[in-house]
């Protein structure tokens, strides 16, 4: 399989669920500005949307979407349990929380990313985040993770959405238990990998 991604962007939740997997994988990085890869060919041609993550699978078919991605490679390792049963309530609670933070979490942070957004607009998309986030706090409160005690594809997408805080100074202190969740999942070995791979963290020497 080869996952197209771009630094830190939603894609990094399916390349720690790759990681998570062990299935084998390449990673093709993505210039979502110019929708150009690394080699200077076309986006456009693998995901005619043009936005990350696209999942090329052995067959060659593509996979959009980070939701779909996401429980994608779940089910290629269900004895993992990183994402319930299908047809279960359970599955249908993590797809919930996936369906939760890709249109609320999300696309909140749109407005903060895009340059010609006005101070008056990242205002009031900040004052939406902070509402979000009043909110995950207290569904956090007393878990270890979104789902209860073990860590799914959904922890995956809200780490990442939630860590663009740092680049956007939005201080998750204010937030104790999403704080120490954002720190647990931060510390587990292959969101490590994942973060170093895309040159998120510094390398080991």
């Amino acid at each position: 399989m080869q996952l197209y991604f771009s630094p830190g962007a939603c894609s990094l939740a399916s390349h720690i669920t790759l990681r998570e997997t062990g299935l084998p994988f390449d990673l093709r990085r993505t210039d979502t500005k110019t929708k150009k890869l690394e080699d200077g060919s076309d986006y456009y041609a693998v995901n005619s949307k043009g936005s990350v993550p696209a999942l090329r699978l052995d067959n060659g078919q593509i996979l959009t979407e980070g939701p779909v991605i996401l429980q994608f490679l779940a089910d290629q390792k269900p004895e993992l349990h990183l994402a319930p049963k299908n047809g279960t309530l359970e599955r249908y609670r993590l797809q919930e929380w996936l369906n939760y933070i890709t249109s609320e979490i999300h696309k909140s942070f749109s407005p903060l990313f895009n340059p010609a957004a006005t101070d008056d607009v990242k205002k009031y998309a900040v004052a939406n985040i902070e509402k979000k986030f009043d909110w995950l706090d207290k569904q956090l409160a007393g878990k270890q993770f979104l789902t209860g005690d073990a860590f799914t594809i959904a922890d995956a997408y809200l780490f990442v959405v939630v860590n663009w805080s740092n680049f956007v100074g939005i201080d998750l202190n204010r937030w104790p238990a999403l704080r120490d969740y954002q720190a647990r999942v931060a510390a587990r070995p292959k969101v490590q990998e994942a973060m170093s791979a895309e040159g998120l963290l510094k390398k080991a020497a």
